[in-house]
């Protein structure tokens, strides 16, 4: 079955990306809970690249469909993330985040800013509360990511990072933040106190 990726993210209005959401219907991964476990031999490169046994995964169909099967547990094994199946569970390496932020849309739903990102998956991303942008790393070399679903987040690349540096300028260039769904979100990491 052929693989035909969503239009281009500027073109798409809330109500269809609301329907690319909903018709995407995601294995339920979160009410699996498998004993057997394995190692699957694959990982996800920090720049979003999947491999298997040092092999690049290149059909984005099936990234697509591994990425759907994506679970992070709290445990310590490999970060805590897995490929979830009813009957088994498998470790897979993640480098930094399992997904990439390769677009963002700045649109407004009843006068509030709505903040759309697009993954690497062709998966859409909504910010908000329940899907946060979060800013880490230190104010000279910031890391921004969205979070995804269950602990998973994506991490912007560098052209969807300036889109939304772009976007907190035009709201506020002194505060460097940015608002969605309700939610004001700092694009500058906290500074870490010294706990002496």
């Amino acid at each position: 079955m052929p693989y035909d990726s969503p239009p281009d993210l500027a073109g798409l209005s809330l109500a269809e990306i609301a329907e690319a959401v909903a018709a995407r219907r995601l294995p339920p991964v979160d009410t699996w809970q498998p004993e057997a476990t394995a190692d699957s031999g694959m990982e996800i490169r920090a720049d979003g690249r999947w491999f298997h046994d040092g092999s690049e995964i290149t059909r984005p169909a099936m990234v697509r469909a591994f990425s759907s099967l994506l679970r992070r547990d709290d445990d310590a094994e490999n970060g805590g993330f897995w490929l979830v199946l009813p009957y088994q569970k498998q470790s897979i390496a993640v480098e930094d985040a399992p997904f990439v932020a390769v677009d963002v849309k700045l649109d407004s739903a009843d006068g509030v800013p709505v903040l759309v990102f697009r993954l690497n998956t062709d998966e859409f991303v909504t910010a908000g509360p329940d899907h946060p942008v979060i800013a880490r790393g230190d104010a000279d070399t910031p890391a921004l990511y969205v979070l995804v679903r269950g602990g998973l987040e994506a991490r912007l690349d560098r052209s969807t990072y300036a889109q939304l540096a772009e976007i907190a300028i035009a709201r506020d260039a002194d505060a460097l933040a940015v608002e969605s769904g309700g939610a004001v979100f700092p694009l500058i990491p906290a500074a870490k106190t010294d706990p002496a």
